[in-house]
Order: structure tokens, then C-alpha cells, then sequence
């Protein structure tokens, strides 16, 4: 048993050694990003970073100029938006399509899995052929509402299983103490399937925060634009200026928050992929 529990190990062992080289390649080159933003220009370009102290003036510089600030918040507003608007859609609905049988049913579920394979370069001149001939381009509102509406097919279909493995029993003992069904799912089922809706949150929030195409079709003056944009045109406009460390702290400031949610929510995460893997 021994020798086939080590066979069974050194067969790990190359996956092992290419997942440790990934994670050293991320913590080397995300570590170089954060020292170059508090180096200098030159120091950057003689390969002597750090040698006159820490530069804290590139983050304040980058602060100041204001720009990535209010892209920063605009991201703040779209994904934090998008992400209450989709679960208020979306928990609902998974958890009908979970619970109940009825004609369309089995047909709604394979649209969704149609929607999962529509790429999203595919709906973007339909979508902006909407948004023209409604006048509603260059809005928070708009942008949000595609978000939201892109969101739907993934969210959904993500939130099946998980309202699919919640026992009856508890609608039964609600339904006999007189609570309704609305009432039940909001109070009883919703919270039964908090390590799935976690999860699900945080992988909406964060792709939403990266997302850079559409909103640059969609948001594209520069009091709408979010980070994505944002970060752009303030990497463009300190490469053209030279400020090197400057570009390097707005890059730190811009991925800060998705490095924080992984440290603080790592273990959500993990949770909400992994529940209804095992029963019993």
C-alpha cells in the first residue's frame, strides 16, 4: 500500500513543480511592479531600484491627477451595481428553474448554456446598433444594464446546482409555519446557498472591475470611463511624459483591490466551487 500511495504521489510531482514555477513567476512579477512604483524613473531604467529610498510621491502624483481616481470610483459603481442587480435577477430565477417543472423549463436551461458559448465580441455591434438608436450611448445607466444583462446566462446557470442540492424539507417546515414562497427564498433558501451566491459575487465583481472593451465602446468619456479605460490612457500619457514609476504606481492602485479580495476571500471561494462536489 505504501509504494502504491508513493507511486501515486510521484505522479503529482511534475504538476506540482509547474504550479510552484506559476506562483513564483506571479510573486516575482508582481513584486518588481510594486518596487518599481516606489522607485524612480531612473532607477527603473539603470536596474538600481530602491537605491534612494521609498518614492510614496509616485501614488500621491497618480492621486492627485485625478483622472484614475474617478475611473477608479466609476468602477467601483458599475461593478458593485451590476453585481446587486444580477444576483436580484438571477438567485430568482435559478432557483425557479431548480425548483420547479414547467413547459419551457428545460428549454430556458439550454438558452443559457447557448449564452455561455456566445463570445462576447459576437453581441457588441448589435448591442451598440441598440444603444445608438435609443440615445442612451455615453451613460453609468446603460453601461450597467449591459453589465448586468451580459452577466445573466453565467450567473444563472452557476446558481442551478446550488439551489438544486438544498433539501425540500425546508420549504415544507416554512410552508407549514405559514411563511410564503417569496418570503421563504429570501429568508430560508437564498442563505442556504451563501458559499455559491460569495463566490459568484466575487467572480462578477472582479471581471467586471477588469472589463475593458465594452466599456470602452459603451463609457467612453472620460467622466465614465472605469479602470480598465482609465488605466489606459494614464499609462499612455506617462509614457509619453516619461513618468515610468508614476505608470507603475497606477497600475499597483488599479489591481490592488482584485490581490485583496483574493487574500481576505480565498477560502469563500474555494467553499462556493466546491459545494455540492460532495454529499452526504
Amino acid at each position: 500500500r505504501n509504494n502504491i500511495r508513493l507511486r501515486q504521489q510521484a505522479r503529482l510531482i511534475p504538476g506540482y513543480i509547474l504550479l510552484i514555477l506559476w506562483c513564483l513567476f506571479i510573486i516575482v512579477m508582481l513584486g518588481w511592479i510594486v518596487i518599481a512604483s516606489l522607485s524612480t524613473t531612473k532607477e527603473i531604467f539603470s536596474d538600481n531600484l530602491l537605491r534612494s529610498g521609498l518614492h510614496w510621491d509616485n501614488y500621491t502624483h497618480v492621486i492627485r491627477n485625478g483622472h484614475l481616481v474617478t475611473a477608479f470610483l466609476n468602477s467601483l459603481l458599475y461593478s458593485a451595481s451590476s453585481v446587486f442587480f444580477s444576483i436580484l435577477i438571477c438567485a430568482p430565477a435559478a432557483y425557479g428553474l431548480a425548483r420547479f417543472k414547467f413547459k419551457f423549463s428545460e428549454a430556458i436551461k439550454r438558452l443559457l448554456v447557448i449564452g455561455l458559448g456566445v463570445p462576447g465580441v459576437m453581441i457588441i455591434m448589435p448591442l451598440f446598433s441598440l444603444v445608438s438608436a435609443l440615445n442612451a450611448s455615453n451613460s453609468k445607466i446603460t453601461l450597467i444594464v449591459i453589465y448586468v444583462v451580459t452577466s445573466i446566462p453565467f450567473s444563472t446557470f452557476y446558481l442551478l446546482p446550488a439551489f438544486t442540492d438544498i433539501s425540500d424539507s425546508y420549504e415544507e417546515a416554512a410552508a407549514i409555519d405559514g411563511c410564503g414562497p417569496i418570503r421563504t427564498f429570501w429568508t430560508i433558501v437564498f442563505p442556504l446557498a451563501g458559499n455559491s451566491i460569495t463566490t459568484l459575487v466575487i467572480f462578477q465583481f472582479i471581471g467586471k472591475w477588469n472589463e475593458y472593451f465594452m466599456a470602452l465602446i459603451f463609457a467612453n468619456k472620460s467622466e465614465l470611463r472605469p479602470v480598465g479605460v482609465g488605466l489606459y490612457q494614464t499609462v499612455q500619457s506617462m509614457m509619453q511624459s516619461g513618468d515610468w514609476a508614476g505608470m507603475f504606481a497606477s497600475v499597483v492602485i488599479v489591481f490592488m483591490p482584485t490581490v485583496i479580495i483574493y487574500l481576505f476571500l480565498s477560502d469563500k471561494i474555494v467553499a462556493g466551487v466546491t459545494s455540492g462536489g460532495v454529499k452526504g
